[in-house]
């Protein structure tokens, strides 16, 4: 510790006093001259000022240290640290960005695939629609034209069926009449009875 003029002056006297006390003076544990207790120095009032001006002078010296040294540093890693926060949340917002543009693409393109797959299924249906009704009027003209055909037979069998009944009902009636006549009538007569009772 420092030790001002003033200090030095007064333990000076305590010293030489102590040099001239015989040998018998001394403290009897420690063998130190019962004179040399006194106050401790940074507790004796005489020695404040210097305490205080040492002080001030710590203080001032600590002061500028923290001033030109610690704080330009301490400032210096801040605003490194305020930039990174910076570029981050930039980056973090640019990120967003895209993120935000690639979900709406992704939205718009499956707005569109749906409305193309409706499209599509639309025009799957009307084309199996128009199939359909193009295989149901082939169908039903091949059944108008067998229909056809098969009236056109019935009606030939019906012609050729009804010649023949005509001449077997004019042999029956000829027979008929000889059996019961005993006579012939003449085909005209006999046909013209067939056919107004076929009538």
């Amino acid at each position: 510790m420092f030790v001002t003029s003033a200090f030095a002056q007064e333990s000076a006297p305590a010293a030489d006093t102590s040099h001239a006390a015989t040998e018998g003076d001394t403290h009897s544990g420690t063998g130190v001259p019962a004179e040399a207790h006194g106050t401790f120095p940074p507790f004796d009032p005489a020695t404040f000022p210097s305490q205080l001006l040492w002080l001030a002078i710590t203080f001032g010296l600590f002061y500028l240290f923290l001033k030109r040294v610690v704080m330009p540093r301490v400032g210096g890693i801040i605003d490194v640290r305020n930039d990174r926060i910076t570029q981050d949340l930039d980056q973090a917002a640019r990120l967003k960005g895209e993120a935000d543009a690639a979900v709406a693409a992704y939205e718009q393109e499956l707005a569109e695939a749906k409305t193309k797959a409706n499209a599509i299924g639309q025009q799957a249906g009307d084309a199996a629609k128009a199939e359909a009704e193009t295989a149901r009027k082939k169908v039903e003209a091949a059944l108008d034209e067998k229909l056809g055909e098969a009236e056109a037979r019935i009606s030939s069998i019906k012609a050729n069926a009804m010649k023949e009944v005509g001449s077997i009902a004019e042999g029956t009636a000829s027979a008929i009449v000889e059996a019961l006549v005993g006579g012939k009538a003449s085909k005209a007569e006999i046909a013209a009875a067939v056919k107004s009772v076929a009538r």
